[in-house]
């Protein structure tokens, strides 16, 4: 494995990028608190951990090499993503209607489904796939067996990006004493479920790189 330290930086930068598993954080940190936020953090580490197990076994270059397979997870993972959006932008009229009961058990069960959110929303997104093969093998020396260092490397991909979502969901649930406020929390809720549903169109009208 060659430029460790290079690798490390560039994760970190390509980590802090916003992108869908970062909008999905925000909404459950923001909806949920603290807890919603790290269980959707959670969520999506391991999804990256199976990443790391499929480009390790091989399976990811089935998948990016196959224009169905590439097809399936695409949509799958874009449909998924656009109803997210449009749950979001759903809920944001519905609450003013529901009752404090109601909304005290909506919450409750939001709690439950953040794990599923991060882990589906980075699951499925074929995306993931083709970076762990582009990128990974830039730092593995010619020839050599890939096994170990796409483990390593995974593993390290996977622990920077945890650190992050944790030092990003306890800064937006520092300040979401702001962002709560009615007024705000419509807005931002309104901004991130339109985003997710353009990660959503994005995702489709993305080409296999076959």
């Amino acid at each position: 494995m060659e430029n460790f330290y290079l690798f490390i930086l560039m994760c970190i930068f390509l980590i802090i990028l916003p992108g869908p598993d970062t909008a999905i954080a925000t909404k459950n940190t923001l909806t949920v608190g603290r807890n919603g936020g790290l269980k959707t953090a959670l969520g999506t580490c391991c999804a990256l951990l199976i990443h790391t197990s499929a480009a390790v076994l091989g399976l990811s270059a089935i998948i990016v090499k196959s224009a169905l397979l590439f097809s399936v997870f695409k949509y799958v993972g874009a449909v998924y993503l656009i109803y997210l959006g449009v749950k979001t932008l759903w809920s944001l009229k519905k609450r003013e209607e529901a009752a404090s009961v109601e909304m005290n058990t909506d919450k409750q069960f939001e709690n439950t489904s953040c794990f599923k959110q991060g882990f589906l929303t980075n699951i499925l997104n074929p995306k993931v796939a083709v970076f762990f093969l582009t990128f990974l093998p830039q730092f593995v020396d010619p020839g050599s067996n890939t096994f170990i260092p796409f483990l390593i490397m995974g593993i390290t991909y996977t622990v920077l990006t945890s650190i992050w979502f944790l030092l990003y969901v306890y800064l937006i649930n520092q300040i979401s004493a702001f962002m709560k406020r009615p007024k705000a929390q419509n807005m931002i809720e309104g901004i991130t479920g339109t985003i997710l549903i353009g990660f959503g169109i994005k995702l489709a009208l993305e080409k296999s790189h076959t």
